[in-house]
């Protein structure tokens, strides 16, 4: 099941070109048809501790995940 949009969700791997790595937490923005006909993706925003935008991404779906209820933030 996909995630709501303008629901905050976690990447599930890293993504160094963006410099975001598994755990990182964004805001979804909408979501993208693949152009080739491959996976979907998902416009992610993200933001730093301080609530700055700080890039605007697109990854596939299959990439991130809800957040469950019982999990903490933290600063690693």
């Amino acid at each position: 099941m996909k995630p709501e949009l303008y629901q905050e969700i976690a990447l599930t791997q890293d993504w160094e070109e963006f410099n975001l790595h598994r755990g990182d937490i964004a805001t979804l923005i909408d979501y993208v048809p693949s152009p080739t006909g491959g996976e979907d993706g998902a416009i992610l925003e993200v933001f730093n501790t301080r609530g700055d935008a700080i890039a605007l991404v697109t990854v596939p779906v299959s990439s991130i995940e809800t957040l469950p209820p019982d999990d903490l933030l933290s600063i690693g």
